[in-house]
């Protein structure tokens, strides 16, 4: 039970850690996730409340570690917390997230979780498992009327955007409208992160995305925070934490095409005058590469590196995904960013399932040859490639669903929901084992152990940069690219390697095989 006699409170809010094995444990302990500590930094600016944010994939330092993630008992006996917030953002760390939710409240400690993976049924997934209230939508303002409420200044049933359980009932409250006024959120405060040791900072402008793909959760109109705002998360880290590698996590960055060149511009100012270079990604549409005022003032600002969805090279899978560009033109936007001095980080979804029962059959042989053949042809710098996956609130999940071609969790639990696994009946004649075979078969191409030998090339013939010295900046392109690339690409064979041998010992393709035999018991 909340103690309201206590002069100070603490809240605790912590970002569960990826399943056992997960190909993105290689960057998490690099950096963090932007929503908890937007929402940390939130209740820190409230009065008497201590805050802490518990990133379980960045535990490094002094963390106290346990068989998996962090050690809660330790934390709760050194400091104790009165409410614990969890992040729901992934659904593969679902799992972990009711376990520890779990451990605090049979503690009696108040348990809040919100992120994208609870929408619908999840909701009650979600209290029946450890959770006391689940925030629906954004955090920021809903998180201090919840905290207020344990006080006794405020009614739960009046708080907009939360659902809790009241006689076994799901209550679910007033939808909050979406926030607007960025520019009255305090700035993200990163010393909350504990234990943590961050390289590549998180930072971001727009929320929202108009682009409507079936296959993300992340809809609504966009809203633009100002240019000003993001300049200064970025001065605070630099000033602070010495910071020089960021990362923008707007899902587009190009939205407000005038407003994104403004802020570029402001950025490239600064770093001339404190003398301090960065190193900035950003995520970005493809067809930006038509706009070379754009693509010239983000090369200005020290935007080095743009992640860009492609999804897929087969015309077909890109309809059923409602992208509107052709392969051919997406190889010819991509060499844009390549000869802009862009590296280009390519996603992509492979074996996408088509909308129209009359689509065409394409063998998995064919499928593998157009991937291998756009990605050589594109000039991709690394690669991403991921199995589809049907997230909670989304129209795949949906439609999926409604074909009875989604796996029962009791199978395939929402750990396997990283992008590593098949968690449906793929198009005929494709398998499931077949399409996670062909999945790391392109990876395996691409990522490959000749590369540690290939850094060592690039390192001795450094000294031909003497014939670049007209041009310095020229040649060292020329130069950098091929080394970084090759220390990506044996990095990538390293990860590779590791996952591979986890899942062997893993009991995955057993639990498949099950779900396989359910799903089609069921389907006509």
């Amino acid at each position: 039970m909340f103690d309201i006699t206590k002069k100070r409170h603490r809240f605790r809010l912590i970002n569960p850690v990826y399943p056992a094995f997960n190909i993105y444990s290689n960057i998490a302990d690099k950096t963090t996730a932007l929503g908890p500590v937007c929402i940390a930094t939130t209740v820190n600016k409230m009065e008497n409340w201590d805050v802490e944010v518990i990133d379980e994939n960045n535990l490094r330092g002094y963390g106290p570690r346990g068989s998996r993630g962090a050690n809660h008992e330790y934390l709760q006996q050194e400091r104790p917390a009165d409410v614990v917030g969890f992040y729901g953002g992934l659904t593969s760390t679902i799992p972990r997230l009711y376990d520890v939710a779990r451990f605090y409240k049979e503690r009696g400690v108040i348990t809040i979780a919100g992120g994208q993976h609870f929408a619908g049924d999840n909701i009650r997934e979600a209290l029946e498992s450890g959770i006391d209230y689940v925030v629906i939508g954004e955090g920021e303002e809903t998180i201090k009327e919840l905290l207020k409420s344990f006080t006794g200044t405020k009614e739960i049933s009046q708080i907009p955007g939360i659902a809790y359980l009241k006689e076994h009932q799901v209550m679910v409250t007033a939808p909050r409208e979406p926030i607007t006024d960025f520019d009255a959120l305090p700035i993200p405060d990163f010393s909350l992160v504990r234990y943590a040791r961050i390289k590549m900072y998180p930072i971001g402008k727009i929320r929202g995305c108009g682009m409507d793909c079936e296959f993300c959760a992340v809809k609504g109109k966009p809203r633009c925070a100002s240019s000003e705002r993001l300049l200064e998360q970025i001065k605070v880290l630099l000033e602070t934490y010495d910071a020089r590698h960021f990362f923008i996590i707007d899902d587009l960055f190009g939205q407000y095409r005038d407003e994104t060149i403004r802020f570029c511009h402001m950025l490239r100012d600064y770093q001339l005058r404190t003398r301090k270079r960065l190193d900035v990604t950003v995520q970005i549409r493809l067809d930006n590469a038509k706009d070379p005022e754009l693509l010239k003032a983000m090369r200005s600002a020290g935007i080095n590196t743009v992640a860009i969805g492609f999804e897929s090279p087969i015309e077909e899978e890109l309809k059923a995904m409602n992208k509107r560009l052709r392969p051919e033109d997406m190889i010819e936007l991509a060499r844009v960013y390549h000869r802009f001095g862009f590296l280009v980080h390519g996603m992509f979804i492979f074996g996408y399932p088509f909308k129209e029962a009359s689509a065409p059959k394409i063998s998995l042989n064919e499928r593998i040859k157009r991937y291998r053949t756009f990605i050589k042809k594109a000039k991709i710098d690394t690669i991403q490639v991921l199995l589809p996956v049907p997230l909670p609130g989304t129209q795949l999940r949906d439609r999926l669903q409604h074909q009875n071609r989604v796996y029962p969790l009791a199978d395939i639990g929402w750990e396997y929901y990283d992008g590593n696994f098949p968690i449906f009946e793929p198009d005929a004649p494709l398998s499931a084992q077949e399409l996670q075979v062909a999945m790391h078969k392109i990876m395996g191409r691409f990522y490959q152990l000749k590369y540690m030998f290939m850094i060592g090339i690039h390192v001795f013939t450094f000294p031909a940069m003497i014939f670049f010295l007209h041009n310095i900046k020229s040649g060292w392109r020329q130069w950098y690219r091929p080394w970084r690339n090759s220390l990506a690409r044996f990095g990538g064979w390293i990860v590779m390697k590791g996952w591979t041998q986890k899942f062997k010992k893993s009991t995955f393709l057993d639990q498949l095989k099950e779900a396989q035999t359910h799903v089609r018991k069921n389907r006509p």
